[in-house]
């Protein structure tokens, strides 16, 4: 499957805010460029050298994106668009301003690796790309992933939030499923962490070959498919997923349909000024609450009854 990069073009103002809103929903790369480059009205950027530019982009740019296929760029862009359509701008943009165009495929993160450093989530969880050699200190554990092209690597604050969830509540002997498995980094977690068991689900082919590459690179046994996959067709304890709050609105009846009485669900991949709206949305099935932040991202928590 190939990567897939967008274009749409915004006046500085608006495209400065727009490229931070897409690293932080989960953006591979986000770059600005010259709308006018090679035209006329080309605008130089920097003066003399030694010079600061008196400002950080062009009058016109395009805002140019890289997701890892088109599913990811629409969805991504569509809570973009319902962002920007509720603050008051000078220019609105659409989903038809979008302009998609398949990339060869590359693991463009492995070409620059060496930039990639253990991440420490707790004292006691650890994330070790596997070119690092892992520390075997007291009861320290370390999941070997090497970033890659499935999202999940413990750098993100969503991916971190529900790390520290599951590194804070006993897992011992209960069965944990991860949906939105992407490289699996959750329920890999949550078996080192001492749960009996972790079966992942993602609606990407690639996340559920990630999964089962990092599983096996950390000697544990993780089972992961499609949405219908037959061992996920089951209660569990533990739920957890780490989306984006329209996905997470969408898949509420089915997430809730998965956790057993009692048992616990931990949702990601929400804006704190999203949090109320998610809550409301869950609360028929199961009473969640805020029980995390990290820049400006929120972990929702919640008890089935």
């Amino acid at each position: 499957m190939n990567l897939v990069q967008t274009t749409l073009t915004l006046p500085f103002d608006l495209a400065d805010q727009v490229s931070d809103a897409l690293m932080e929903l989960g953006a591979l790369a986000v770059s600005l460029e010259d709308a006018n480059a090679d035209s006329e009205d080309e605008q130089p950027l920097f003066g003399e050298p030694g010079m600061e530019p008196e400002q950080a982009a062009w009058g016109t740019n395009h805002v140019v994106a890289l997701f890892r296929n088109r599913a990811e760029g629409e969805q991504i862009f569509g809570e973009i668009v319902s962002l920007f359509a509720d603050d008051t701008c000078d220019t609105a943009f659409t989903m038809d301003d979008v302009q998609f165009s398949e990339v060869p495929q590359e693991d463009w993160v492995r070409l620059t690796q060496s930039q990639f450093d253990p991440i420490e989530i707790t004292e006691r969880l650890w994330i070790v790309p596997s070119w690092h050699a892992p520390e075997n200190t007291g009861n320290r554990v370390n999941l070997v992933l090497d970033p890659g092209l499935a999202f999940g690597t413990g750098s993100h604050p969503t991916t971190a939030l529900c790390l520290r969830w599951l590194c804070q509540h006993t897992l011992n002997g209960q069965a944990v499923l991860d949906y939105g498995c992407g490289s699996g980094i959750l329920g890999i977690a949550a078996l080192k962490l001492g749960a009996s068991a972790a079966i992942g689900v993602d609606i990407d082919p690639q996340a559920v070959e990630s999964t089962a590459y990092n599983a096996q690179n950390n000697a544990v046994n993780m089972p992961c498919g499609l949405p219908d996959f037959d061992l996920a067709k089951r209660l569990f304890p533990v739920v957890v997923a780490n989306i984006l709050s329209n996905p997470l609105k969408v898949l509420a009846p089915s997430l809730c349909g998965h956790v057993a009485s009692g048992g616990h669900l931990v949702l990601s991949g929400v804006l704190a000024r999203q949090a109320d709206e998610v809550i409301a949305h869950y609360a028929q099935w199961i009473p969640m609450r805020v029980w995390a932040e990290r820049d400006g991202w929120v972990c929702l928590h919640g008890t089935k009854p």
